[in-house]
């Protein structure tokens, strides 16, 4: 499912790095063309000014007044030789009258954009005249097009990008809670025949030990099928006492695991600490943090549970000083199908993700990880 996710990541990234590029080599071509047609523009202006002045028969004065005239997008400054503003054309009246600095300005932004017109008087090689121009809003606005386009398809890839994102996050939401509440149907027929045992058992004065041994494994299976069944529904949150239900997992754990492994647990010194939680689904959330962190010691080392709280949130820390998890593999741990583990599945820590940040509204992440030093994940819960 991630694949084909992946490929239509590729597919849009790869049609709107084309799309942009087109449009921004063809923009830069017409903001050439549009350059080249300006100075054209800009040198005929100047030539009929200088045709204007040098003409005293006035045969020209019609046309070179057109010539003049049609300028009307064009800014131009003249200057002489000595750097002196002589005369501008199409610049904002208002800002010249309010800012004697606005000319200057304006100047310099021109001499670094284009090469000036030379004029030389024919009567006086020593006098020139240097003509500055900018550019035409057309000019600006056909070589910043790319930029806004390169926006609005950044803006259509990322709105494409959820939507997608999400609809493969609710399909694989709902064949995850559809697969969990199948388990717990089909869990359920085995489970009371097996309970309906377990009385005939009792009232058989069968032996005490095994019914008991037996009525605790039915017991597990309810357990399990009860946190199935919760998958894809919105669970009941009642107020209880943390550290109450971690202690009981811990217990049920270090019955299950090596001698050489050593639990330890740091709690509050004022209990008991309460919070609102699904105790099925957060038991869960611990007894898989507590088996990946047996599976990390691989038989030999410690496990520390350590629960604080403030006036907002329950912290809770599940250390242990196993092989740890490499910053590759750090962003991973949480992916459905991830595993380093030679069985399973790789969906306990999905799963336990969920379960606390959907259900609870709380947060579970890594919290440090060395290799050879051990990992630490957290659980915050609101209060």
């Amino acid at each position: 499912m991630i694949q084909p996710l992946f490929n239509w990541k590729t597919g849009l990234a790869i049609i709107a790095i084309a799309i942009v590029s087109g449009t921004i080599f063809y923009s830069q071509y017409l903001a050439k063309k549009i350059a080249i047609e300006e100075r054209i523009k800009v040198e005929e202006w100047v030539e009929a000014g200088k045709l204007l002045v040098n003409d005293t028969s006035g045969i020209s004065v019609r046309l070179v007044s057109i010539i003049i005239t049609q300028n009307k997008s064009i800014p131009i400054i003249v200057t002489d030789e000595h750097n002196n503003i002589l005369d501008h054309v199409n610049l904002d009246s208002t800002q010249i009258a309010g800012d004697p600095n606005y000319l200057r300005e304006r100047l310099d932004a021109f001499r670094s954009r284009n090469e000036p017109i030379e004029w030389i008087n024919p009567a006086n090689s020593s006098e020139r005249n240097f003509y500055y121009y900018g550019n035409t809003s057309l000019f600006n606005q056909v070589r910043y097009y790319p930029l806004v386009q390169l926006l609005i398809v950044g803006l259509f890839i990322t709105i494409t990008l959820i939507a997608l994102t999400t609809s493969f996050r609710s399909t694989q939401n709902q064949v995850w809670a559809g697969m969990a509440k199948e388990t717990a149907h089909q869990l359920g027929t085995p489970l009371s025949s097996l309970q309906g045992w377990v009385e005939m058992l009792k009232d058989a004065n069968a032996e005490t030990m095994i019914v008991s041994e037996m009525e605790k494994d039915v017991n597990r299976l309810k357990l399990v099928s009860d946190r199935f069944g919760k998958i894809g529904s919105t669970p009941q949150l009642e107020e209880n006492d943390v550290v109450e239900l971690v202690m009981k997992m811990i217990d049920y754990i270090r019955k299950r695991a090596s001698g050489k492994v050593a639990f330890s647990v740091d709690v509050p010194g004022k209990t008991p600490v309460v919070g609102r939680i699904s105790p099925p689904l957060f038991d869960w959330v611990i007894e898989n943090l507590l088996k990946n962190a047996l599976d990390a010691l691989e038989g030999k080392g410690t496990i520390h549970v350590s629960i604080t709280e403030n006036n907002s949130e329950i912290n809770i820390d599940v250390a242990d000083n196993g092989k740890g998890i490499s910053k590759q593999n750090i962003r991973q741990v949480f992916k459905p199908g991830f595993t380093t583990k030679k069985r399973g599945w790789g969906l306990g820590l999905s799963l336990s993700k969920r379960i606390i940040e959907q259900y609870h509204q709380g947060q579970l992440f890594v919290k440090n990880s060395e290799p050879g030093k051990g990992t630490t994940f957290r659980i915050i819960l609101k209060k």
